[in-house]
């Protein structure tokens, strides 16, 4: 399940498309984290201080809350980063099996961010190379369709991973009471996104590979279904960022680092 697959071949002539809504998903995620460090700013700078009303006050408050006078822990950033963003032992040490929900979908949907972006990255060399003449001289793993083969097995793994947890997640919401007496929309429309997100790349690999997700379903159709898991993708998981429960995939690893880990 990779975003921007099949560019190179039947989505070649949609590729203008995909770089419009990419610029639109950037611009408007832009705008919605400039909407929410002004928002920030309207708070207090430190401890005692007066609210600030300039953007630069979140920042303020981070090398604040990074000084000797705020409550920080004695790690060191790489600790921090190690284990508590990226790990998560937090989550781990109050639930083992919310923590293994929120990592494999943390690491799946990352790791496919990370990777689809390589080979939007691969797709827009090529374009150029052929455009103005060096296509020929790139190394034989920039070639997309030779890069993508490169990436098919970790893309089937990191997409499973992704799966995995949001299966889990749909059980919690569904099934255990405290759970789903808590869920609001918010929550909701981030667990349907993020299943839509996932069940299109999979139909839409499927698809274009003639694997089982895409048993039965014409060929032509590719095209359309890869252009819609990009324009959702894309949507979803960076213009929406700013405005909904996904900023704390942000705000939660930049206060972290301020306080240096910690509860």
């Amino acid at each position: 399940m990779d975003y921007f697959a099949g560019v190179t071949d039947a989505l070649r002539v949609t590729f203008v498309q995909m770089m419009l809504i990419s610029i639109l998903a950037m611009g408007i995620f832009v705008v919605g984290m400039y909407i929410n460090l002004k928002k920030w700013g309207m708070g207090s700078t430190g401890y005692g201080a007066s609210p600030s009303k300039s953007i630069m006050a979140f920042p303020k408050m981070l090398m604040y809350q990074m000084s000797e006078h705020a409550h920080v822990h004695n790690q060191s950033v790489l600790e921090t980063f190690v284990l508590d963003i990226l790990f998560q032992r937090r989550i781990l040490r109050r639930s083992p099996l919310r923590w293994f929900m929120h990592f494999t979908i943390f690491v799946g949907w990352m790791t496919l961010f990370a990777m689809s972006g390589a080979m939007f990255a691969v797709e827009m060399i090529h374009l150029i190379g052929e455009k103005v003449g060096y296509a020929h001289s790139l190394p034989w793993f920039m070639i997309p369709e030779t890069f993508r083969e490169l990436l098919s097995v970790p893309n089937d793994v990191f997409s499973y991973i992704l799966l995995i947890g949001i299966v889990i997640a749909i059980y919690r919401r569904l099934f255990v009471v405290k759970v789903r007496e808590a869920t609001i929309a918010y929550d909701s429309i981030l667990l349907i996104g993020l299943t839509i997100i996932t069940i299109s790349g999979f139909i839409s690999d499927g698809i274009r590979t003639g694997r089982i997700w895409g048993f039965g379903i014409d060929s032509e159709f590719a095209p359309p279904m890869a252009l819609f898991h990009v324009v959702i993708s894309l949507l979803f998981c960076i213009a929406y960022i700013p405005f909904s429960k996904y900023i704390h995939v942000i705000a939660i690893p930049l206060a972290l680092l301020a306080n240096k880990g910690g509860e």
